[in-house]
C-alpha cells in the first residue's frame, strides 16, 4: 500500500477573494536561499542583485537581495531541485549554502493597476513610484504578517507564510471593501 501526497495551497480556494483585490495564487513557485560571499556573485548562472532591495528577473527566475551574504532565487519555469543543483555546481568551489525553502511561503501576486495603492494602506515602507518600482524587493509587514513584497512590471507578488496566507487576503479584501474599490 502506498500512500499519495497532494500538495495544496492554503489559498487553493480562494480565487474569488484573490480576484476581487486584482490578485491571483502563484502555485508552488519554486523557492531557493542562497547564501554566499558576494565577492563571488560572478559565478552565479544569472545576475545576483548587490544594492539593497533590489531585484533581477528574466520570465523565469528572480533573485531577491535578503541581506549582504543572501538571496532569494524564484522560479516559476523550473523545479527547486533543478535551482538547487545550479547554484551548487555554480559556487562548488567556494563557501556557500543553497536550502529549497519553497514550502516556507505561499506566493500571490497583485496585478491591478492600483496594487501600490491599495498595499500602502497596510504596508509601512514608501511605495510611492519615487522610491518603489519594478526592480525593488523588501522584506516588510502587510498588517501584521511578515512578508516579502517584489515588484515587477505589471504585478507585485508578494511571498508570504503559509500560516498568515489567509490573513493577508482578508486584510487586503478589507482594505478593498473600506476604500470604496477606488481605482479597481
Amino acid at each position: 500500500m502506498t500512500a499519495e501526497v497532494l500538495a495544496r495551497s492554503p489559498l487553493q480556494d480562494r480565487s474569488d477573494d484573490l480576484a476581487a483585490v486584482a490578485g491571483e495564487l502563484v502555485p508552488f513557485l519554486a523557492q531557493v536561499d542562497l547564501r554566499v560571499d558576494p565577492a563571488h556573485a560572478e559565478l552565479a548562472p544569472y545576475p545576483l542583485p548587490l544594492e539593497a532591495n533590489t531585484a533581477w528577473h528574466d520570465r523565469d527566475r528572480s533573485v531577491l537581495w535578503l541581506g549582504p551574504d543572501e538571496w532569494l532565487v524564484l522560479s516559476s519555469g523550473g523545479s527547486a531541485q533543478a535551482v538547487v543543483h545550479e547554484l551548487t555546481t555554480a559556487f562548488g568551489g567556494t563557501h556557500h549554502s543553497v536550502v529549497d525553502v519553497s514550502a516556507n511561503r505561499v506566493a500571490l501576486a497583485l496585478t491591478g493597476d492600483d496594487r501600490v495603492d491599495l498595499l500602502s494602506h497596510v504596508c509601512p515602507i514608501d511605495l510611492d513610484p519615487r522610491a518603489w518600482g519594478p526592480g525593488r524587493c523588501a522584506q516588510t509587514m502587510l498588517g501584521r504578517a511578515q512578508v516579502i513584497l517584489f515588484e515587477r512590471n505589471g504585478s507585485t507578488p508578494i511571498l508570504v507564510r503559509p500560516s498568515f496566507a489567509d490573513y493577508v487576503v482578508d486584510l487586503l479584501r478589507e482594505v478593498r471593501r473600506v476604500t470604496g474599490d477606488v481605482g479597481a
